[in-house]
């Protein structure tokens, strides 16, 4: 019964980060929601794995929290230096 109602609750949540990623006013707020969208989509998944009673979904979230670990820290290296992948001058 509670795990059905924190897994409405972060349902609501995620709508609100979409909007925040559709509307935000700045590129930062927009990568800062795709962050936390990750990090809601990872408890989503905990969730439903406690429902379920398995611990198959332990992989998905693992991959879930590396995803958006990188996915933010190669949009903050773009905002910071407006390339990710810096080229060598050594040719």
């Amino acid at each position: 019964m509670i795990a059905n109602i924190a897994l409405v609750i972060l349902s609501l949540a995620m709508i609100g980060f979409l909007y925040r990623v559709v509307k935000g006013p700045s590129v930062a707020d927009r990568i800062i929601a795709l962050d936390a969208m990750g990090i809601t989509l990872a408890g989503m998944v905990a969730i439903v794995s406690m429902l379920l009673n398995t611990s198959a979904f332990l992989d998905v979230i693992l991959l879930i929290g590396i995803l958006a670990f990188v996915g933010t820290a190669a949009f903050a290296k773009f905002l910071e230096k407006g390339v990710v992948i810096e080229r060598g001058n050594d040719r």
